[in-house]
C-alpha cells in the first residue's frame, strides 16, 4: 500500500499563482463547483467525505491511498 505526498492549501495557492491558473479554473476543468473548492482550501470545509473530500485528495491537501 503506498500513499500519495500531501501538501498544504498554502502551496496549492502559491503552485497556482506560478502557473498563472485561477483556481475556479481548477474547479471547472476537474467538474467541481468553483464554491466548494474554495471551502476546502480556506479550511471551511473540514473534508472528511464526500465531495470535499474528493476535491481535497484531488488538490493533494489529502492523501490518495493506493491499495
Amino acid at each position: 500500500m503506498s500513499t500519495s505526498k500531501v501538501i498544504t492549501a498554502d502551496e496549492i495557492r502559491k503552485k497556482f499563482d506560478l502557473e498563472g491558473k485561477p483556481i475556479s479554473a481548477w474547479a471547472d476543468e476537474h467538474g467541481y463547483r468553483r464554491f466548494d473548492v474554495y471551502r476546502v482550501l480556506s479550511g471551511v470545509s473540514k473534508a472528511k467525505r464526500g465531495i470535499g473530500h474528493r476535491i481535497a485528495v484531488d488538490l493533494g491537501l489529502k492523501a490518495r491511498v493506493i491499495i
